[in-house]
């Protein structure tokens, strides 16, 4: 095939190149808009160098090729005003996209809150930011809506024109949040909370995506990005809340059991301190939160003294991690005395917090510690097992 038929194929693939869904270019957010700006000015700043020289490129070629009777000049080895060109004009452009990069980071910073919702639209002093608690599961991704006492999977809905404040995080792996037509990405980590902030500036529905590799069904991790008028999120919201479904921790623990192309799911309710438990990796009751662990790391560790900590790892129905060989795997379920543990099963009003020296763990004698810990506590123990002892005599 000759090279000017090659030419005459290039309008043919226009309508295939039409079809293609350039998102990032066409966002409907006031963020990824201003993403798309300085995708653009780098991109023009750069092509001030590299399209000149492309074109001397394709000059010298062909003013030095063969046979075209060139001057030849081959003590010729320096020109002041070729250095200058050379290294001026490229120095030039870099300080430009560095200035323009270093202001466009800050000011588009994810954990920055909004200060306008568009361009000459500052956001309003009354107005509250949507709150989204974000969860990347394996494979599907789950919204807590706190101001509402709301939760889907796999559907974000959010007003037009409102800041939307994400709080994000992961339960097993680490994953990418990415909605192109809103905000860019950012990464959710289990164990960590990372922040978006962004907003959705047109009605329409928009996609969202995983834009990280996370496992066999990565390729269906992705969910619908909604952008709705206010009395259409409110209806939205009375939808959800008419769900039969409930979202405590067991049936978080459900819905976190790896699934692929799963649809949308709508939960009427949300168990209090839901997030912050998934966040810390405690979901299940009797497991130890990693904020708790980092306390008692920050103050020492446990030493010695923590051995009256250790119980059975129970958690998951004993079916998690269970040791092959030798005995039972342990663990530390919590750290508090017995009458913090008693107080907490509202059957002791509130008590002040115990001396916190057995728990530093050093030089300890542990006997001593437990008993000047547990002594009160062991007391009201002992005096309830004998009063439901003597009420069981006399009920035979």
């Amino acid at each position: 095939m000759s090279r000017f038929a090659k030419l005459l194929l290039v309008p043919l693939a226009a309508p295939l190149l039409a079809g293609c869904n350039a998102v990032v270019l066409a966002p409907a957010g006031d963020i990824a808009m201003q993403q798309r700006d300085l995708i653009l000015i780098a991109t023009v700043l750069m092509l001030l160098i590299i399209i000149p020289v492309m074109v001397l490129v394709v000059l010298f070629a062909r003013k030095y090729r063969e046979g075209n009777n060139a001057k030849y000049e081959p003590d010729w080895d320096h020109s002041t005003h070729l250095e200058l060109v050379i290294w001026s004009a490229p120095l030039a452009i870099i300080i430009c996209l560095g200035a323009v990069t270093w202001v466009s980071t800050h000011l588009l910073d994810p954990y920055r809150e909004l200060g306008r919702i568009g361009p000459d639209r500052p956001v309003a002093a009354d107005v509250q930011p949507l709150e989204v608690e974000v969860v990347a599961l394996d494979w599907k991704w789950m919204f807590i809506y706190p101001q509402y006492d709301i939760a889907t999977v796999n559907e974000l809905v959010a007003p037009v024109d409102r800041p939307i404040s994400f709080k994000l995080t992961a339960s097993t792996v680490m994953n990418s949040f990415y909605i192109p037509a809103m905000a860019g990405m950012i990464y959710a980590m289990p164990g960590m909370q990372t922040r978006l902030h962004g907003v959705i500036n047109e009605p329409g529905t928009y996609k969202g995506i995983a834009a990280h590799y996370s496992g066999h069904g990565f390729s269906g991790m992705h969910f619908a990005t909604k952008g709705v008028s206010d009395s259409e999120f409110d209806a939205w919201v009375a939808e959800v809340r008419a769900s039969p479904d409930m979202l405590n921790r067991q049936r978080y623990l459900e819905v976190e059991k790896p699934s692929e192309h799963v649809p949308v799911m709508h939960f009427a309710g949300v168990e209090s301190g839901l997030y912050t438990a998934i966040v810390n990796m405690c979901v299940e009751r009797d497991k130890m939160c990693a904020s708790e662990m980092m306390s008692i790391d920050e103050k020492g560790g446990l030493g010695h003294a923590g051995i009256n900590n250790l119980v059975p790892e129970l958690y998951g129905g004993g079916e998690r991690n269970r040791a092959p060989f030798g005995p039972q795997k342990t663990y530390v379920a919590a750290i508090c005395s017995t009458d913090e543990a008693i107080a907490m099963t509202a059957k002791l009003p509130a008590i002040e917090a115990p001396d916190t020296a057995p728990f530093l763990g050093r030089g300890l004698d542990r006997t001593t510690a437990v008993a000047q810990s547990n002594a009160p506590a062991l007391a009201w123990l002992a005096g309830k097992l004998a009063f439901n002892q003597h009420s069981s005599a006399d009920a035979l």
